[in-house]
């Protein structure tokens, strides 16, 4: 009779164990979930700022159609991988692509601003600063928001590698999260150069 409520006891230990374990990987994981959420929230507000970005600027920049068309493709493109991410955000190649368009629509962004530099006008007019300080507040909070989701994502990778853990994630099905790091090339971090 001892040996059965020893028994009793001991198989109850490890079943609140691996439901605690089991709670701590799934809290983690929604934590990075939130993460993700959140800069979706900043990507959409960007998103949102761009075309009247562009709209303010094609009326002084008449001979700039190129680089307008390529910074509205590029937002169009990181719209749908930001969409897709969303949807999976622990699949690496969807997260991988965001931050592949992400990467370029910073890019045409960067050649926006430079040639905007060549048109007084336009650097002075009220609706393009405002559009501007509100571009870079978001930047800012998109930054940040991603440096959350990267240590969300990395607690949560940590609880799912490390022992015990390991074996509640295998058996569960936990899947590592994908960080977001940044994917510009060589080209791409170089100085944008402007000659008329």
């Amino acid at each position: 009779m001892i040996a059965m409520i020893i028994l009793l006891v001991v198989i109850a230990l490890i079943v609140f164990w691996v439901i605690g374990v089991y709670n701590r990987l799934v809290s983690l994981r929604n934590r990075f979930r939130n993460g993700f959420s959140q800069i979706d929230v900043q990507l959409k507000r960007r998103y949102d700022l761009i075309p009247n970005l562009v709209e303010v600027a094609k009326g002084y920049m008449k001979h700039e159609r190129e680089t307008l068309e390529a910074v509205i493709a590029a937002r169009n493109q990181a719209v749908t991988a930001s969409s897709n991410a969303g949807n999976a955000q622990a699949d690496a190649a969807s997260v991988q692509q965001l931050a592949a368009a992400e990467g370029t629509l910073n890019a045409s962004l960067g050649r926006l601003f430079a040639l905007s530099e060549a048109y007084p006008d336009l650097k002075a007019n009220q609706n393009m600063i405002q559009l501007t300080e509100e571009l870079t507040a978001t930047e800012n909070k998109i930054a940040f928001a991603r440096q959350a989701y990267n240590d969300s994502v990395m607690q949560y990778n940590t609880g799912i590698e490390q022992f015990p853990g390991s074996l509640i994630a295998n058996t569960f099905g936990f899947k590592a999260g994908e960080l977001l790091q940044a994917t510009e090339s060589a080209e791409e971090r170089k100085a944008v150069k402007v000659s008329f």
